[in-house]
């Protein structure tokens, strides 16, 4: 007996040294370079904000973080590599409204649970979804395209950037708040979608702002309309969905890190610290106002809190607007 107490109290001085050196070396983090999943791929407005988040964390910590764009599906394939990975902080991901909040209602199948496999690191930002054509379109405003799309049910085709992005579903939204029927044509992510609307394979593209403003700035596409309840500051003179005759219309995309589920809680709170830290900077800002975004710091909690009330959001909409995808 004496022996065997002996015993459990070597074994569990062993596990306490063992836990003790796990919180030495998550005090050390970062010992090698992280991951960011991008479930998008380059050129996108998700991919454009989590470059300079990378960026920002890279040169202001000395961190080495390697953005690894992996699109598809909706962004489900990027974010189901972050759920599967090891949870010790050197793999997270660029979590989206359209993986974390509205796919789960979209899909039969989903290859991870939003809420119970990742761990919410922080939110990053805010981005609005503008309807865009190409410069030499004969739709001048959003009625203009209604008329039409009214006189010809399912011809135009409204790209966006990937089935459940929340490009997908304010094309839907406005669909049947102005009872027209559209073509919906998902691509796997914003740089392709935009290219066929310059080539005038599709006649609209509805894509976040990030996304947009580049081609908006140089004159090659022209703006609509802007999902947000406000006009956004970087597009002053593009009036809302809702000001032209579609009361409490908004539909915006957001964008947050997230990492597995059971990462250490100092890793956390050290990459949230840090990201939310960089998100008050006035360079930061203005390069996010720029790009047609708001940046919306708040640390894992509140942010898991905002994951949880988006997802019940969109999966009311589309369970009564039955919309599914296999």
């Amino acid at each position: 007996m004496r022996r065997r107490n002996l015993l459990a109290v070597a074994m569990a001085a062993t596990a306490a040294l063992g836990f003790q050196g796990l919180a030495h070396a998550d005090a050390d983090w970062p010992q090698r370079p992280v991951r960011l999943v991008v479930p998008f791929p380059p050129g996108g407005g998700t991919d454009a904000t989590s470059r300079l988040v990378a960026d920002k964390l890279n040169t202001g910590m000395g961190w080495t973080m390697v953005v690894d764009n992996k699109p598809g599906a909706g962004g489900n394939i990027g974010l189901d590599a972050v759920a599967k990975a090891a949870p010790d902080g050197y793999t997270i991901g660029m979590g989206q409204a359209a993986n974390l909040a509205i796919n789960p209602s979209l899909y039969a199948k989903m290859p991870f649970d939003p809420l119970k496999d990742f761990t919410p690191i922080a939110s990053v930002a805010l981005q609005p979804v503008v309807l865009t054509v190409r410069a030499d379109s004969p739709f001048k405003t959003l009625g203009d395209f209604i008329q039409a799309a009214k006189a010809r049910p399912g011809f135009y085709g409204v790209a966006q950037a990937g089935n459940g992005t929340v490009g997908h579903l304010a094309g839907e939204m406005l669909a049947r708040r102005a009872g027209i029927q559209i073509l919906q044509v998902p691509y796997k992510g914003a740089n392709p979608a935009l290219t066929d609307l310059m080539g005038g394979q599709v006649a609209l593209y509805f894509g976040n702002t990030v996304s947009v403003m580049t081609q908006l700035t140089a004159g090659k596409i022209r703006a609509l309309a802007v999902t947000s309840a406000q006009r956004v500051s970087s597009l002053p003179n593009v009036p809302t969905v809702a000001e032209q005759g579609y009361p409490d219309f908004e539909a915006s995309t957001w964008l947050g890190l997230v990492g597995p589920a059971n990462m250490p809680a100092d890793v956390v709170k050290r990459i949230g610290d840090v990201t939310m830290k960089l998100l008050a900077t006035k360079e930061v800002q203005d390069k996010l106002a720029q790009e047609g975004s708001m940046p919306t710091p708040a640390d894992g909690a509140k942010f898991g809190q905002w994951i949880k009330s988006e997802h019940a959001k969109w999966g009311k909409l589309i369970c009564e607007a039955d919309i599914k995808l296999n």
